[in-house]
């Protein structure tokens, strides 16, 4: 797979071999890398931001571009600046030099072309781990390119039934895209390794319960122990859906119920999941980052 070739991308499961040089790709990307913020992040799951945060660089662009989407002005917008790779690996440094827990990749894949060479240019000064935080809509081809770079997989199932993926995400494979993703995911980094609170290796797997899929989730949740071993991974049960605008889809437009969320949390329970979950208060755009090209 040659990842530098433009003129034919097939980086992710879309394989929409778009020729990034002449226009955008369904990702919003083309041949220059575009970012949109680099900071400390705090509102990751604990293992991940500590006390310090979490050294986060957001990238412009996403190859879902779910409806729902709360950071629409980066992943459907396409905000942000664009910069050369060696800016990227000086970031990777800085951010670690401002104490920063760990480097988290936020919506990497189809920047990959420059986020290996950063990766690489720096990996021997690195001594905090290296985070790839994804949608989960990864070709297990591609993530073979990160074996070795990436520490710690923080990752999505978003959806567990193909019509579901289709009506909000325009992805109907995106169930089975984001299982063979996850078994790559933890072929490479194996079970969880903690150093104190910290993770410093491992998968976090995230699933955020929306409104009326309750019963969507919990199947995805019997799915998922059946498959693997809860003890393989985290599980970060997320109740943080927020309307961030008027949907096509009416059932969108509110926020998730107590019932709703407790109901699959209680299975998470019951299945042994181990990981986190969040305060239903959670659901609020105060969680949502503001983006203005901040450590760019």
């Amino acid at each position: 797979m040659n990842f530098h070739d433009f003129h034919d991308c097939v980086l992710c499961p879309r394989k929409c071999h778009a020729d990034r040089t002449k226009y955008s790709g369904f990702c919003g990307g083309t041949n220059q890398l575009k970012v949109a913020a680099a900071m400390l992040h705090f509102w990751e799951e604990p293992c991940i931001s500590g006390k310090n945060g979490s050294g986060a660089i957001f990238f412009s662009g996403c190859n879902l571009k779910c409806c729902f989407c709360q950071n629409e002005k980066l992943s459907h917008q396409n905000y942000g600046k664009i910069i050369s790779t060696e800016h990227l690996a000086e970031i990777f440094l800085s951010l670690q030099e401002q104490g920063a827990h760990n480097l988290n990749l936020v919506t990497a894949c189809h920047v990959l072309p420059w986020v290996i060479p950063a990766l690489e240019k720096v990996k021997s000064f690195l001594h905090i781990p290296v985070v790839y935080n994804s949608g989960g809509y990864e070709s297990v081809e591609t993530l073979k390119l990160l074996n070795g770079l990436v520490d710690i997989y923080l990752t999505d199932f978003k959806f567990f039934r193909p019509e579901t993926a289709e009506k909000y995400a325009s992805a109907p494979d995106y169930p089975e895209i984001a299982d063979s993703a996850f078994q790559e995911m933890l072929n490479q980094t194996g079970k969880p390794v903690f150093e104190g609170e910290l993770l410093k290796k491992g998968c976090i797997l995230r699933h955020m319960v929306m409104p009326s899929l309750r019963k969507e989730s919990i199947s995805l949740l019997e799915f998922l122990a059946e498959k693997y071993n809860p003890e393989n991974f985290l599980l970060s049960l997320m109740a943080q859906y927020t309307p961030m605008k008027q949907q096509n889809f009416p059932e969108l437009n509110r926020k998730l119920t107590k019932m709703e969320y407790f109901s699959v949390l209680d299975t998470a329970q019951k299945l042994q999941f181990q990981g986190y979950s969040q305060e239903i208060s959670s659901a609020k755009k105060d969680y949502t980052p503001d983006f203005h090209l901040q450590g760019i």
